[in-house]
């Protein structure tokens, strides 16, 4: 798939001192990788003798022999699209190297000698190694009848775009200024360490610290592979660890400890790491500096694209998968929006918090987090004034839901009723739903019987008059509205401008809903138990969450039932919080959020569902940033924010027409009708 390449890091069982049979069984896992369709493969340090071999590797019989075995190897692998890189040690006019060789279609490419080599502890390989800092750039080496670029400065590129890789070898890694971040800094988006590390407890931990933390400094993807069975056990142990990292997340690792070969197969995301590079300012300032320390020697490569993507895309990107991950990744979210409050609160004095709870997700959550922030300030939550304001379309159980939230919360409780004011303010302006109407239930019943009245002018009439009453509150309390609108409705501008999306501080903007969800559920199970009347206020919370997402604008009908659902009108949030997430976080085109869509949501929607959704997103996005131009203060809580003081400044007039016509290129390309 295009932007994307595919790695592998291989662990072969090794024999120790034995070239011929490594080469065999290097041999083995780099074909099953090209098979696979990898770009590349990266092998253990010193794979071809063992990294154990210890006082052999200066052995003539054994340095003779590794240069065969890995000019056989190089030849026997020439119909391998997979760029190799294995571990040797090879002889150069100063002593012995301990070396990556890259090798790819018959031919050696470039051979990479290890800049730092430890000797502390276990460790002592000046006993046997020259260190590869020694050497000049531009050097070379003599293999067979061919000399071959030898040094630090080498770099190989393939015609697979944005897709360079640099080469580090164990002990590179753990100094404090790695070569890897100067290779970054010239341009390589992968780096391959080809590592031995013997295993110690706890120390598996520290590889991914160390490998998370320079992948995410670097922007780049990092293969990590650690030597594994056949090792000699006389005085270490080794634990097959191979993994592989993109800035700063873990994708993919091997199974530890593994008696047999294995093979770590990933594809990495090579346009959103350029997005990275882009977008963050640093790394390019950093770039300058650091990989201008040398001129860099460029060995090109070929590789082929693939079709088919190996790699989890989550249909819930802001979601982390692991459940021990959400659950603090809510609790932080929830210390972030009370305490940002609180600070707001102190700016101001102690003002009273003014909040109009609908008994929808966002009102909800909000009036925690003020709950919460009036705690935090050892201040009594009646001081939360909590405005319920039925009108037109406010059904029962959401208006009974928002009272027993309110006073489950301690809060002080309003009701006051819309509709007449709605009603009057219609009938000034002149609206045909409001004509010889002379009661609110007259009107409810012509917006039933001729729904065509039930149109924008009617329903924001409704929004602007709440965000009157809760304003005059405020005025009249000494307080300040907090504003309950998230993250993805900011993106959608699935507000009334002048209406609920006005604030003096809103508390949920950098919560999309697919997140607020799971907060509010965190809060339910982990934070109330100790609040009082927590076992109905835990009820309330879960009713919440069971209710379907409605604006409740337009009438229920005879039974009831809540007429106006949210996302039939403007799509599923999920959709829209994968498109937003994707899109703002890694600058993702419209056709690869296509494609990494029909991924991650195979067999639930189908691609007609997805063109019609991006397209509103899109449309949206672009149309209502006049809204996000003006919108209220609010804290940053991830990784995606739409602050016009912060995170995104967009001009509210751009136009949309280049990503739409990449949807419309994207279905043309599938055959699919454009409408």
């Amino acid at each position: 798939m295009r932007g994307f390449a595919r790695v592998a890091a291989a662990v072969p069982s090794v024999s120790v001192g034995n070239p011929e049979r490594n080469r065999n069984t290097t041999l083995a896992l780099w074909r099953e990788a090209s098979d696979a369709g990898a770009h590349l493969v990266v092998f253990p340090e010193l794979g071809l003798t063992a990294y154990s071999v210890r006082d052999l590797v200066t052995s003539t019989r054994l340095l003779d022999a590794v240069e065969t075995e890995l000019l056989v190897l190089t030849n026997e692998g020439a119909d391998l699209d997979a760029l190799a890189l294995v571990g040797v040690p090879l002889r150069a006019t100063n002593g012995i190297y301990n070396c990556a060789a890259v090798l790819h279609h018959g031919e050696i490419l470039g051979i990479v000698p290890k800049a730092y080599l430890p000797n502390y502890r276990e460790f002592e390989e000046t006993r046997w190694f020259r260190p590869g800092r020694e050497l000049a750039d531009g050097e070379s080496i003599r293999l067979g009848d061919k000399r071959i670029p030898f040094g630090l400065d080498l770099l190989f590129e393939s015609d697979v775009p944005d897709l360079t890789v640099g080469v580090e070898i164990c002990e590179d890694l753990w100094v404090q200024s790695p070569p890897s971040s100067a290779l970054c800094s010239a341009g390589a988006t992968v780096i391959a360490n080809l590592s031995a590390s013997n295993f110690t407890i706890g120390k598996a931990e520290v590889r991914r610290r160390l490998v998370q933390s320079q992948s995410e400094r670097s922007k780049c993807a990092y293969l990590y592979v650690a030597a594994g069975p056949g090792e000699s056990s006389t005085d270490l142990t080794w634990d097959a660890d191979a993994f592989i990292c993109e800035n700063g997340k873990l994708l993919a690792e091997s199974r530890r400890f593994a008696r047999e070969g294995q093979l770590v197969v990933q594809d990495i995301d090579l346009e959103a790491l350029s997005f990275e590079r882009r977008s963050t300012n640093t790394f390019g300032d950093c770039a300058v500096e650091c990989g201008n320390e040398r001129t860099w020697r460029k060995r090109h490569f070929s590789a082929r694209a693939n079709s088919n993507l190996v790699r989890n895309i989550s249909p819930t990107p802001f979601l982390p998968a692991d459940e021990n991950t959400l659950a603090r990744r809510c609790w932080e979210m929830f210390e972030i929006q009370s305490n940002a409050l609180l600070t707001r609160m102190h700016a101001i004095g102690s003002p009273t918090l003014v909040l109009g709870v609908s008994g929808g997700l966002d009102s909800t959550a909000a009036a925690l987090v003020a709950a919460a922030a009036l705690d935090l300030d050892g201040r009594p939550r009646s001081e939360l004034v909590c405005v319920t304001m039925p009108g037109f379309g406010t059904t029962d159980d959401t208006r009974d839901n928002a009272s027993v939230l309110a006073k489950a919360l301690g809060a002080t409780l309003h009701t006051l009723s819309i509709s007449e004011l709605s009603k009057a303010v219609l009938k000034i302006i002149g609206h045909s739903a409001a004509d010889d109407v002379d009661s609110v239930d007259a009107l409810i019943d012509r917006l039933r019987q001729q729904p065509e009245h039930g149109d924008v002018t009617l329903e924001n009439v409704q929004a602007r008059v709440r965000t009157l009453l809760l304003m005059s509150i405020a005025n009249r309390e000494g307080g300040i509205v907090v504003g309950t609108g998230d993250l993805s409705e900011k993106a959608l501008g699935w507000s009334t401008y002048a209406g609920d999306h006005i604030a003096m501080y809103d508390v949920n903007a950098g919560v999309p809903k697919t997140l607020l969800q799971f907060v509010i559920r965190w809060v339910a199970n982990e934070v109330v138990t100790s609040w009082s009347d927590s076992d109905q206020l835990r009820d309330v919370l879960f009713a919440i969450l069971d209710t379907p997402i409605s604006p409740e604008l337009l009438p229920a009908d005879a039974a009831g039932k809540i007429a106006q659902l949210t996302e039939a009108t403007i799509g599923p949030y999920e959709l829209h919080d994968f498109f937003l997430y994707h899109q703002i976080r890694h600058g993702a085109r419209p056709g690869r959020v296509l494609d990494l869509a029909a991924l991650a949501f195979s067999g639930r929607y189908d691609e007609d569902t997805l063109v019609r959704w991006l397209r509103v997103f899109i449309k949206r996005f672009f149309t209502q940033q006049f809204k996000r131009s003006c919108t209220a203060d609010a804290p940053k809580v991830g990784s995606v924010a739409l602050s016009p003081r912060g995170d995104w400044r967009m001009p509210s007039d751009a136009s949309a027409a280049a990503w739409l016509a990449e949807i419309d290129q994207w279905q043309k390309e599938r055959g699919q009708s454009i409408n």
